[in-house]
């Protein structure tokens, strides 16, 4: 199965080497080239290892570091030229996985991004159907069925029920579901969460205008209760 790595650096000339090695070895590659770009594409794409230059015009790498770390745990291998100690404590503090100091050789670093991806699957649970009520939301499968009748969701919806599936009967603060659906961007926008609960209100609950599943935590959040 295809691995998707996320390649944030400025460097044009590494950053398309990086590119044509790691698709040579059967990686799907997403580049971001400054920090802003790179938590936009981690939101959106969900790779599964983020390759991270501490080098980056428009902020330093450790702030897209503490930045990631704050809503997801993708694997994160920092890929940088600073040699010295308190830099690599500093990365690996943020919740770095691993740090390749430049230069460096190719073998090795795919050998990194290979346990970083590997130690991240055994550190995640086993995918699961979640049930509430008639619905089964089959995670892997990314499929819900209502009564045994498949519910048709689009993307979006998808992946804001996924979210709250995950966190089966916790409150899912605001803007956990605006970064981790919509983007970073984006985490003013909560006109957003209300349109697509109605929707999902709508093909999910038996009476949409009293859900006993999606419930609205006012100015905080939403759950997903069974």
């Amino acid at each position: 199965m295809s691995r998707k790595v996320l390649v944030v650096d400025d460097e044009p000339a590494l950053a398309r080497a990086l590119a044509i090695n790691l698709r040579a070895h059967g990686w799907e590659v997403v580049t971001a080239a400054d920090g802003r770009s790179a938590l936009d594409a981690a939101a959106t794409t969900h790779p599964d290892v983020v390759v991270l230059d501490l080098g980056l015009p428009d902020m330093d790498g450790t702030e897209v570091l503490a930045g990631l770390r704050g809503w997801t745990k993708v694997p994160i291998v920092v890929l940088s030229a600073r040699q010295h100690g308190e830099d690599k404590v500093e990365a690996l503090d943020l919740g770095a996985d691993d740090y390749v100091t430049k230069p460096f050789a190719m073998n090795e670093l795919m050998a990194r991004l290979r346990a970083a991806v590997r130690r991240g699957e055994e550190a995640e649970p086993a995918l699961v159907d979640v049930e509430v009520g008639s619905l089964v939301i089959d995670l892997a499968r990314k499929r819900v069925t209502r009564a045994g009748v498949d519910v048709r969701l689009t993307p979006t919806e998808w992946s804001f029920l996924e979210l709250l599936a995950r966190n089966l009967g916790r409150l899912v603060t605001r803007e956990q579901l605006l970064r981790e659906v919509w983007g970073p961007a984006h985490v003013g926008e909560s006109h957003y969460l209300r349109v697509y609960a109605a929707q999902l209100r709508r093909k999910l609950e038996d009476d949409p205008a009293h859900p006993r599943h999606l419930i609205t935590s006012p100015g905080l959040g939403y759950t997903l209760e069974a």
